[in-house]
């Protein structure tokens, strides 16, 4: 091999060395820069309850939107938990606090995430009863008429924080009742049955919730405040999620809505053959509400 022909080949590898030097820069600050985007999958639980499965599918159709994986893993409260502190689960939407589900974030506030900000801030909790019942007003007017009742508080999803304040109200009135544990809607075939049939019914329930705009419910006073007053409705997230996710950590603080919003999305989500779908056209409806969020 002659002088200019050692000289070409030097040449040729030191532009090869440049180029593959350049591809492996390239490829890590895209990489970097797409990480959260693309290469990661988010897992968010869901609970079979009304509202949690409509903000579960707005959150999945706004974050596939912009490029996320989501999963959602539907599991009931304590279980969701527990997949928060062991990592298993990134995201849980719906926490309610001050006394809901306080009992989660005494036991979990060290090993889960539970945001200081609230997506919704005029909660309500309590034990309803059809209008119909008008002798019926309070709490202290359950033992009085417990047969009408069979002394049967007509319940939920067992492990739910709702159900363990309602069997602490029972404690605290001395109510001469037995809370029935079954399912969200197990329930809300109860009340609906019941309303038809215009007979008596008691149940733990929570307004934002779809089925006043079914049926005419009234809350019963608590005087002993064993449900609280006003809830708010949190986020809680994994350890080190923010970390991890800061673009979709700040999308969640940012989250507002009004009982309006999440009464028509929760009724688009339960009218539509596809939850996700349902989602997608509320989104659509109020894609401005959902940009202040993802701003």
């Amino acid at each position: 091999m002659n002088k200019w022909a050692k000289k070409a080949s030097f040449i040729l590898v030191l532009l090869l060395i440049a180029i593959l030097t350049a591809c492996g820069s390239t490829s890590g600050e895209t990489n970097g820069e797409e990480q959260e985007g693309s290469n990661k999958e988010l897992m968010i639980g869901q609970i079979n309850w009304a509202e949690n499965i409509a903000v579960t599918n707005m959150w999945k159709a706004i974050l596939e939107d912009k490029g996320y994986n989501v999963k959602l893993n539907v599991l009931n409260m304590g279980a969701t938990m527990k997949a928060l502190e062991s990592g298993d689960l990134d995201a849980s939407l719906e926490i309610w606090l001050p006394v809901q589900d306080a009992i989660y974030l005494e036991k979990f506030q060290d090993t889960v995430t539970f945001s200081e900000s609230t997506w919704f801030d005029q909660a309500k909790v309590g034990l309803i009863v059809p209008t119909y019942l008008e002798d019926i007003n309070s709490v202290e007017d359950l033992n009085e008429h417990k047969e009408l009742f069979n002394s049967e508080i007509v319940g939920f999803d067992p492990g739910a924080g709702t159900m363990e304040v309602t069997e602490q109200l029972i404690e605290d009135y001395n109510l001469e009742f037995e809370l029935i544990a079954s399912s969200e809607p197990a329930m809300l075939s109860e009340i609906g049955k019941a309303v038809e049939n215009e007979v008596p019914i008691v149940s733990p329930l929570w307004s934002p919730h779809s089925v006043f705009a079914n049926y005419d419910l009234k809350f019963l006073e608590d005087p002993k405040n064993t449900f609280g007053g006003i809830e708010k409705i949190h986020h809680a997230t994994r350890l080190g999620f923010e970390e991890d996710y800061p673009e979709v950590s700040e999308w969640f603080n940012n989250w507002k809505m009004d009982e309006q919003q999440i009464g028509q999305l929760i009724d688009y989500v339960e009218s539509a053959s596809d939850p996700l779908e349902g989602a997608k056209k509320w989104i659509e409806e109020n894609q401005e509400l959902v940009d202040e969020w993802i701003k």
